[in-house]
């Protein structure tokens, strides 16, 4: 992935390739490689934060490998966004085909995503077949819960068919194995959608349809992190789902 807080520290900075390649005494084929994405060394990271009077810690999160407990772990999100809709979708379907352990879904509905990737249930049948394992969760459209998410957002009953499509485009996975598809009552906060050790949170603001509420890329490093307090998130309402019945899609 291109380091784009760099390239925006640098436009910031008023810092050309050239500029960056003198001060830290290196080619600038070298500095277009770091923002394409590759880890400097440790003198070469110093010399740069200094010359675009930034924290190494903003410009590099991931080279601390790892962050102790109770540390400071705003480095873990990488990228904010105010709009779920400002995320492209080609970044989406990036992370989707990038993950080889785990890919975890949780939402309401979800339905953009079978919508924006016409291939999803392809995709995640061959991820599966590829040994990562693969976890949906949407709402339970008969809960509570799914009936006041619709009724917040006055939506007349549209959130709760929505769910009920998102099941007949996944309906191609029921059935496959190393794909888990299941429905959760639980009152939800945000939506979840982890590819291995990067992370999508959508925080949920009332009345506020998923699409425009802001979204928050997050990468994990270590064990006690953001990363890891929304993976423990997902679990919990993992744990209290349940699989689909044939008339949940009625």
């Amino acid at each position: 992935m291109t380091n784009d807080r760099l390239r925006r520290a640098m436009t910031t900075a008023r810092v050309s390739v050239d500029d960056l390649s003198d001060a830290a005494q290196v080619n600038p084929k070298t500095v277009q490689r770091w923002l394409g994405g590759r880890l400097p060394h440790a003198r070469h990271r110093w010399a740069v934060a200094t010359a675009l009077k930034e924290d190494e810690r903003y410009l590099w999160p991931t080279s601390e490998g790892t962050l102790s407990p109770g540390a400071a772990t705003t480095a873990e999100v990488i990228a904010a966004y105010a709009h779920r809709a400002d995320v492209p979708a080609s970044q989406w379907w990036d992370l989707l085909v990038g993950a080889t352990r785990q890919i975890d879904l949780l939402a309401y509905a979800m339905l953009f995503l079978p919508e924006q990737h016409p291939r999803l249930c392809d995709l995640l049948r061959g991820k599966a077949a590829a040994d990562c394992r693969v976890r949906i969760t949407l709402a339970d459209p008969a809960s509570p819960q799914a009936a006041e998410r619709d009724a917040e957002e006055q939506l007349n009953g549209a959130l709760l068919g929505r769910i009920r499509t998102a099941l007949q485009y996944l309906g191609p996975l029921h059935d496959c194995e190393g794909v888990e598809i299941r429905l959760h009552s639980t009152p939800m906060y945000n939506s979840l959608f982890r590819f291995d050790d990067d992370m999508f949170v959508t925080p949920h603001l009332y009345g506020t349809a998923g699409y425009g509420a802001p979204l928050m890329h997050i990468r994990r490093l270590g064990p006690d992190g953001v990363f890891a307090n929304f993976a423990e998130h997902f679990e919990a309402i993992w744990a209290t789902s349940r699989p689909p019945r044939t008339d949940d899609t009625n």
